[in-house]
């Protein structure tokens, strides 16, 4: 069994708390939040467990690297604590659970994981994908152990990602281009903190773009729009990715506008928190989130997780925002159609 990466003494040597102190949920003082992470570490019971939102936020805003949420869910598990209701976490446990039907193309060195996402699929066509479009895996076999982090099953993780890693590596990739975020996530930063090796190289789908679109350089036709963008729960794990946002943007000619939920400041789609933690918080989140964005002016929202765009799409243009995904947006740019226009 795998073990995680996590220094209590850190935690000790630590003089802000950020982790919880800075959560958007919880809003703790500092004292507060010292008192229940040592409660966490001790295995005692704290009211963290019954309310965390599982947002993934705590592992950007922890200064010393060490992991708070997943020691949170690892708490959760055991103390049987579920951050959903239990059919949920029932039926999301067996709907991506490994059943040897997954579909594999002309594996090359380089190939697309398009997770267990069928919207992926779609997207990844066209002359940003020349020559990776045949060379994919999808299906349950495929799909990222990230997601059980929201549904407190841990052990699940554990036992499922060295699995994912083995098969990929006996597929023969050298290079996956992750076209899901968590999956990006669950390669560099869940396996990292629970001491499992990466075999490839994990490439995130952004950096991708922002390569593809420089070497078609010459066929952009800037799009000169101002957009906003909705940064999804699992880039989280990845802060190091969020500068290749705006260099895709000046690349196609989008113009980023400033709005108060932006970066480390960022609120979630809302969907999550609907069906965790019910439809109060989900929509006050999700209301908050969409006024923010109105008042910019922007002309579109750009989405990462073709889920937050599912979970959006129809608020934004009720408020006159059209709806995009960061894909899509690189394809309007060299004159293709995109796949899915909000």
């Amino acid at each position: 069994m795998l073990h995680l990466d996590f220094d209590p003494a850190k935690c000790a040597a630590c003089r802000t708390q950020s982790c919880l102190v800075r959560c958007q949920y919880l809003r703790l003082d500092q004292d507060t939040a010292k008192r229940e992470i040592d409660r966490l570490i001790d295995g005692e019971d704290s009211f963290v467990l019954d309310r965390c939102v599982t947002c993934y936020a705590c592992e950007e805003y922890c200064e010393m690297g060490n992991h708070p949420f997943f020691l949170i869910v690892e708490r959760q598990e055991e103390k049987g604590i579920l951050p959903a209701p239990r059919p949920l976490v029932t039926m999301m446990v067996d709907q991506f659970e490994p059943r040897g039907k997954y579909r594999v193309g002309q594996l090359s060195g380089t190939a697309l994981s398009f997770c267990f996402a069928p919207p992926l699929e779609h997207m990844a066509t066209g002359r940003l994908f020349d020559g990776l479009a045949s060379s994919y895996v999808f299906g349950r076999e495929f799909a990222c152990p990230a997601f059980y982090l929201h549904y407190g099953r841990a052990a699940l993780l554990k036992e499922r990602l060295p699995a994912l890693i083995e098969r990929i590596e006996q597929l023969g990739i050298t290079r996956l281009l992750c076209l899901h975020d968590e999956c990006f996530a669950s390669f560099t930063s869940l396996a990292p903190a629970y001491g499992l090796e990466v075999p490839f190289e994990p490439v995130h789908y952004f950096e991708h773009l922002r390569d593809r679109l420089t070497e078609l350089q010459g066929e952009v036709k800037p799009l000169g729009v101002t957009v906003v963008y909705q940064r999804p729960c699992s880039a989280r794990l990845h802060p190091q990715t969020d500068h290749l946002v705006d260099e895709v943007f000046e690349l196609v000619g989008a113009r980023r506008l400033e709005r108060e939920y932006h970066g480390e400041n960022a609120l979630c789609c809302g969907e999550t928190l609907r069906s965790n933690k019910g439809f109060d918080l989900a929509d006050d989140v999700q209301s908050r989130n969409v006024d923010d964005m109105e008042k910019t002016g922007a002309e579109y929202c750009v989405f990462n997780c073709p889920y937050c765009y599912y979970a959006l799409v129809e608020q934004l243009g009720k408020r006159g925002i059209k709806s995009v995904h960061m894909i899509d947006l690189c394809k309007m740019a060299i004159g293709e159609v995109p796949a899915f226009p909000g």
